[in-house]
């Protein structure tokens, strides 16, 4: 009668086997993929919400710029001059500093 009440507990603790291997796996895609793009998304989010008149941009497609005009939705690049751009928020990729104009002109 012993092996039976100990065969009958084994179906139990194969389920934790199984469930155990794919908790440990979210966590680990949580720690190395899911945080990390969070932290990447709130980070560009606050940066085109801190966008104002005058930062020197960069687009994504390679674009440098002074912002001229904001919207909601748009920003007017004042390229050169004469040429003046409008693009979407969402295609700006990062603001140029002024240290970083500054350490690159030396």
């Amino acid at each position: 009668m012993f092996h039976y009440a100990a065969a009958a507990a084994a179906p139990g603790s194969d389920l934790y086997s199984i469930i155990i291997p794919f908790v440990l796996m979210f966590v680990v895609f949580y720690f190395l993929l899911i945080r990390p793009q969070k932290k990447k998304q709130n980070t560009r989010k606050n940066m085109l919400s801190a966008l104002k008149k005058g930062d020197r941009i960069v687009t994504i497609g390679g674009l440098h710029g002074t912002i001229t005009e904001l919207t909601d939705d748009t920003v007017v690049l004042k390229v050169n001059d004469v040429t003046k751009l409008t693009f979407e928020r969402s295609a700006i990729s990062h603001s140029i500093s002024t240290a970083d104009t500054t350490g690159s002109a030396s």
